[in-house]
């Protein structure tokens, strides 16, 4: 059931290697501005650490507006991920604390990880990419 829920929300929302190529550019947009504010809050930088989240935040929120709620949960799963990463970096603002960016870090190194491997399957599969 959720091969075939992917299949759907594959075929109505990334079917270009251009789009999936745009979904994987804002995820290291994301990581890269987050990384930045983590070094900053860690160096005491708090005025660039805060613009930094700022940037990654914006896009979190970007990857949340692009989704197609009514493909399904695939979509809802998304949703969920994104919005605790954003809940991660307004608190790390908050709390100038970059634990807490670390945390949704993790969370946006894995999805990335897995929309690159969507990325090296074609429609049928198998992999366009060897591993």
């Amino acid at each position: 059931m959720a091969v075939g829920a992917y299949q759907a929300y594959r075929k109505t929302q990334v079917e270009t290697a251009g789009q999936l190529d745009l979904v994987i550019m804002l995820y290291d947009g994301a990581i890269k501005f987050a990384k930045l504010a983590a070094k900053m809050l860690r160096d005491g930088d708090l005025e660039r650490a805060h613009d930094y989240l700022v940037r990654a935040q914006d896009i979190v929120g970007e990857l949340m507006s692009s989704l197609n709620m009514d493909v399904g949960e695939i979509a809802a799963g998304l949703f969920n991920l994104y919005e605790y990463v954003d809940y991660c970096l307004v608190q790390a603002n908050i709390k100038k604390d970059p634990d807490l960016i670390d945390q949704g870090l993790t969370v946006l190194t894995g999805l990335r990880e897995a929309w690159i491997e969507i990325a090296r399957k074609p429609r049928g599969g198998e992999d366009v990419v060897p591993s």
